[in-house]
């Protein structure tokens, strides 16, 4: 369908391609993946005709349509709504649908025959087309990427860059051309839109090619991966995952083969080099130094991949709350954020808040910093020292200054060296320290700003979004960082695999409160299909028909003996839950005793609260369980 033939790129005489080639054939799926800078955007913009490449060719079938979805989208305006904007995909079928509205109007004047065969003729093309069907297949794509009913008919023009964006891949879907080029596609979509996406794409028609730092994403949505590495690209017969694989198992090859070339041409050189004064040798050394020169010789192998080993350093850490939250309600007008919800945030905790953009993340994120007003109480606890990741602070990086100098006014008292190794696991290294901030990319800019809140000695981060704009490399490198940090924080983000990789604890907005579920992202998938299995199961089933009948005592709603058991259960509930609530206040007092550091200069005292701790604990266990057995009790009567 299509193929790059010895493609060769140079910027400013550095070669960004050099005699590269590249077959895509109909219905391939492909990721393409490398470190950011080496091309490719730049090889998306040469196939869609933006970029004229320096040599090589480009050469494709003549029923090739392309269709590229990139970065510079974001400036697009338009006063027409976005569901007319999605339907410009349909170009040929709306101008049909014209010519129908113009052949009807002249029907109002003229019934020739040949005005009626004209409007036939026009009416079978346009259902042909399936012009009946263009409305709900544009609202469909729009409302799986993610926008609500409701606003199908604003103008694009209300909407930010992000949303944008969403719009022209609406557009580029609903178009269905045969090779469709998506260049970092997930980075303003969350994570329910990132699902539909990938569903889509696996069942596309056509050819996609697909450049993304969501390493999930494109394990579930491509079958063939190409690296973009030293000016070439190397094509790999799976998805993601594979690829990892067998590139270890390549350059293991490639490094064997390496290792044995530079022994041979070692040898070969102290041959020629012991016999080349000597007479009857000189046929051989000339033969062995023509085979040198004629050898093709092995590269060695360039690891890409880093292991961060990245120490932090906290001056004092914080009390056992870090962050409480009770009775918060938030609203913006009419949107309802949160209603009387509570939450706790203990030192340890690494929280991952997730879910649909609109639901508040954000917000949340901004009232756990206190930087948000609310209706409610937030108590910050006992030596929390926060630092706050959002994407509007790259924006406050000092554009002057060089990324070491930025580094060095973060306040961490580092010296220059501790400040060179923090920035070359950021993949700042050796002169890269002195580039200026202005010139730097999106993605070299969030690593900055990344770098910055790790070293502030922080004992509780708040990350919105920190994977954005970063390659794949550079999301490891976050996630082995926030694996070695010993503090707490709560991060929002869509990329499953660093959530995975970093959260203990999973945070989600529903029915304007926070619920918590207490595992790691796979555990909470898991529960999630079995909780939505459950409710469908039970939607599918009628609710049995109750027994109205008056009996005698055979436990029927109408015996006063059962009447009378109730009664003393409910009291007893109500008598058993005040006791619990009195010790969980026992508990969160001597929790706030333990706390405090001056608790462990008297040893006595501190080994007195343990065992009264450890005894509250012994009691909370018990009251539980004659809680649960009576509220059970209460269950089966009233069945």
């Amino acid at each position: 369908m299509l193929s790059i033939n010895n493609l060769s790129y140079y910027i400013g005489g550095r070669p960004l391609y050099e005699n590269a080639s590249l077959h895509i054939k109909p219905k391939d799926k492909i990721g393409l993946v490398g470190l950011n800078g080496t091309g490719k955007s730049t090889l998306l913009k040469i196939i869609h005709g933006d970029i004229q490449p320096s040599g090589g060719e480009i050469q494709k079938a003549k029923d090739c349509s392309i269709g590229f979805l990139n970065q510079d989208l974001l400036s697009y305006q338009s006063e027409d709504s976005i569901l007319d904007v999605a339907l410009e995909a349909f170009k040929e079928t709306l101008a049909l649908q014209e010519e129908i509205d113009q052949v009807l109007k002249q029907m109002e004047t003229d019934y020739s025959d040949q005005i009626l065969q004209k409007l036939a003729n026009l009416q079978d093309r346009f259902e042909a087309n399936e012009g009946y069907t263009i409305k709900a297949k544009a609202e469909e794509v729009l409302e799986g990427i993610g926008f609500q009913t409701k606003d199908l008919e604003r103008p694009l023009r209300t909407f930010s860059g992000g949303w944008r964006m969403r719009v022209m891949l609406s557009k580029l879907l609903l178009e269905k051309p045969s090779l469709l080029m998506l260049d970092e596609p997930t980075n303003h979509l969350d994570l329910p839109s990132i699902q539909w996406v990938e569903n889509y794409l696996k069942a596309y028609e056509g050819a996609v090619v697909v450049v993304s730092h969501d390493q999930t994403f494109l394990n579930n949505c491509t079958e063939t991966t190409v690296e973009v590495s030293q000016g070439n690209l190397t094509s790999y017969a799976g998805n993601y995952a594979f690829y990892k694989k067998e590139k270890v198992a390549r350059e293991e090859i490639q490094q064997n083969a390496y290792e044995n070339q530079q022994q041979m041409i070692k040898q070969t050189e102290r041959f020629i080099e012991r016999f080349r004064a000597k007479a009857t040798k000189s046929n051989q050394v000339q033969s062995r130094v023509k085979a040198l020169d004629r050898l093709d010789r092995v590269s060695e192998v360039v690891r890409d991949e880093v292991s961060v080993n990245f120490k932090f350093k906290f001056s004092q850490k914080s009390g056992r709350d870090v962050v409480v939250l009770n009775g918060v309600s938030k609203s913006f007008g009419s949107l309802k954020i949160l209603e009387n919800t509570h939450a706790r945030i203990e030192r340890g905790d690494k929280i991952a808040l997730i879910g649909a953009n609109g639901k508040g993340k954000s917000t949340l994120l901004r009232i756990i910093d206190g930087s948000e007003p609310i209706e409610g109480y937030r108590e910050e606890g006992y030596n929390v020292i926060k630092s706050f990741f959002a994407q509007h602070q790259l924006e406050a990086l000092g554009i002057q200054n060089e990324i070491l100098q930025e580094l060095s006014q973060a306040g961490s008292k580092k010296t220059e060296t501790e400040l060179r190794n923090v920035l070359g696991c950021f993949l700042f290294t050796n002169d890269d320290v002195f580039k200026k901030i202005k010139v730097l990319s999106g993605g070299e800019k969030s690593r900055v700003a990344l770098a910055k809140t790790l070293i502030s000695e922080a004992n509780f981060l708040l990350l919105d979004e920190p994977t954005n704009h970063l390659d794949i490399q550079s999301v490891n490198i976050l996630i082995q960082a926030l694996q070695q940090y010993e503090g707490t924080f709560v991060t929002v983000s869509h990329d499953r695999l660093f959530i995975q990789g970093v959260a203990n604890k999973i945070w989600y907005i529903e029915d304007h409160a926070i619920k918590e579920y207490p595992g790691t992202y796979d555990e909470y998938v898991y529960w999630r299909s079995q909780q939505t299995a459950k409710e469908e199961k039970a939607a599918a089933s009628p609710p049995p028909k109750k027994d109205t009948r008056p009996t005698k005592s055979n436990g029927s709603p109408a015996d006063p003996e059962l009447k009378k058991r109730r009664r003393e259960n409910a009291l007893a509930l109500e008598k058993l839950e005040e006791e619990i609530t009195d010790l969980e206040n026992k508990k969160s007092t001597l929790e706030n005793l333990m706390a405090d550091p001056t608790a462990y200069e008297d040893e006595a005292r501190m080994q007195e609260l343990q065992a009264n701790y450890a005894a509250l604990l012994k009691t909370e266990a018990s009251l539980n369980k004659k809680w649960e057995d009576l509220a059970e009790e209460i269950d089966n009567l009233q069945d």
